[in-house]
């Protein structure tokens, strides 16, 4: 599975923005999705997770009410559009999957896409 995401940029606070992943490969295989970020000097977190049919999300509670996560399976597309955006959102953000039945240290992960946000 190979993972690319895009849509990443400058954009100034209380704006939008909207990053995509596209999957390839075996695709078939991929369970839950989600999106991560890391800003300098602190951990990787968990910003937003979507399963394969779509139906449960989560969130961040930092980021709840103004992002949303979704996916489209035919597309082989995961999606986080991203409003009302604050400085503190500013960071690396990486896309990520889980496959079926596997641990997760056997997850892969996107290449990430820088998200920075003036104030």
């Amino acid at each position: 599975v190979q993972l690319v995401e895009s849509g990443g940029g400058l954009v100034q606070a209380g704006g939008s923005l909207r990053l995509s992943c596209a999957a390839s490969g075996s695709t078939f295989s991929i369970n839950v999705m989600g999106w991560y970020r890391q800003a300098p000097g602190k951990q990787r977190e968990l910003v937003a997770g979507i399963t394969r049919g779509g139906g449960t999300t989560n969130y961040a509670d930092s980021v709840k009410g103004r992002f949303t996560i979704s996916r489209d399976n035919a597309k082989n597309t995961m999606y986080l559009q991203m409003n009302s955006l604050k400085p503190e959102d500013t960071a690396v953000y990486y896309c990520n999957a889980e496959m079926w039945g596997l641990d997760p240290k056997y997850d892969y992960w996107g290449q990430g896409t820088q998200v920075t946000v003036s104030s």
